[in-house]
């Protein structure tokens, strides 16, 4: 049965009109997207084939341009338009972040630093630079490293600080692993930063890092 057929409140895009986009599961979102199925499957058939074909939303909005134009219905343009949707959501996050109190918004920074960093299949390491208020100037990528480590210089790291004028920082990396949990070299590279930068009266207000699901704060460990 054609989905112009299903009772209104069935339908996808008349139930997100109705009630949200956050009601709508990801199969029905993914239909949305798709608006048309193939010969014998409806577009919410064809996305939930989709979703189980690669096991998850997230492995799916990874997949190579190959791997997601090899399933039935699916091809470049659906491709390039899925990669124009990531992108926008990107930069929207972006945009929000610069007016953003870091300390009294941290859901809002860590949902930017998850959508920027947990997909990286190395370690980059950056910092995010607050004004006299912890408001936040800027956040920069600074080194970029392997899949088990980056090589941070502290030198660099002051050199960056003072360029932006910046009275406080957060530190932030990634573990391409997924798991957030700090390890010891995390915790030796943010005393050494720390140290560095309080001789130019920086201050360090917390190391984050960012995993598959969760973003750790050191400070909140009481680890800095």
């Amino acid at each position: 049965m054609p989905i112009t057929d299903w009772p209104e409140g069935d339908r996808p895009r008349e139930k997100l009109l109705a009630v949200g986009a956050k009601q709508l599961t990801d199969t029905e979102l993914l239909a949305i997207f798709l608006r048309t199925g193939i010969p014998g499957k409806t577009a919410v058939d064809l996305a939930r084939e989709v979703l189980t074909q690669f096991g998850s939303l997230r492995a799916m909005l990874r997949a190579s341009q190959a791997e997601f134009s090899s399933l039935p219905g699916l091809g470049p343009a659906k491709y390039a338009q899925l990669q124009a949707v990531v992108e926008l959501s990107r930069r929207f996050f972006r945009e929000e972040l610069p007016r953003t109190d870091a300390l009294n918004n941290p859901s809002q920074v860590r949902n930017y630093l998850r959508s920027k960093l947990r997909d990286y299949q190395y370690e980059v390491f950056g910092i995010i630079y607050l004004d006299n208020q912890n408001r936040i100037i800027t956040f920069e990528e600074l080194f970029r490293g392997s899949i088990s480590s980056a090589s941070v210089y502290p030198r660099e790291v002051v050199r960056q600080v003072l360029r932006h004028n910046a009275a406080a920082t957060i530190l932030v990396h990634n573990h391409p692993s997924g798991i957030s949990e700090p390890s010891q070299a995390d915790r030796d590279i943010t005393q050494t930063l720390a140290d560095a930068l309080r001789l130019v009266e920086v201050r360090v207000l917390d190391h984050l890092i960012v995993g598959d699901v969760s973003v750790v704060s050191m400070a909140e460990r009481g680890l800095l």
